[in-house]
């Protein structure tokens, strides 16, 4: 049973993590509430069933893929329990042969490494290299949990001010499609 810390409503120290410290900062300069938690390295969404009923709400899966050239980047985001058929959103997308994109390549677009994918990893993407692609059935629920660029923390926030909030003022849209 991993450790998880209790409900914290203000931004964590800084210092620890240079994305987690860029979240917390705009979501307080944005002034829009959150629910936080601290907890062991978690890394698959197994492991975070039990910060789901911490935070109440589901944490939510991102995957990283990119194009065969590797010259195009995408973050789905969407339900933990939900398969994703990289062919099937190709073809959605418009883009031949999607795969999981290197750690590398996650840490220089997203400033996360492997694990810790996550939409709040968007706060480094200035160039707006990454698609974001959430799913409908995320865009719809009035929750939304993610870790904030680590996944030592995680947190929660009303789905509505990330999509129409948080995600402008970093210059991203959110394309939602049903996956």
């Amino acid at each position: 049973m991993p450790y998880i810390s209790e409900i914290y409503t203000t931004a964590p120290e800084k210092g620890t993590n240079a994305t987690k410290d860029k979240v917390f900062q705009l979501l307080d300069q944005l002034k829009l509430p959150y629910e936080r938690v601290e907890n062991d390295v978690v890394e698959t969404m197994e492991e975070c069933l039990e910060i789901d009923q911490a935070l109440g709400t589901e944490v939510r899966k991102s995957i990283f893929l990119c194009n065969q050239k590797k010259t195009s980047f995408f973050l789905v985001v969407m339900p933990a329990k939900k398969q994703l058929d990289t062919a099937a959103l190709g073809k959605k997308l418009g883009v031949g042969r999607l795969s999981f994109a290197s750690g590398e390549l996650m840490e220089k677009h997203l400033g996360t490494k492997p694990g810790s994918a996550s939409v709040m990893g968007l706060v480094n993407d200035e160039d707006e290299y990454v698609q974001l692609i959430v799913d409908k059935e995320v865009a719809e629920a009035e929750w939304f949990g993610c870790n904030p660029g680590i996944n030592t923390d995680h947190l929660k926030m009303k789905t509505a001010d990330l999509l129409n909030k948080f995600l402008p003022k970093i210059y991203h849209k959110a394309k939602i499609i049903e996956l």
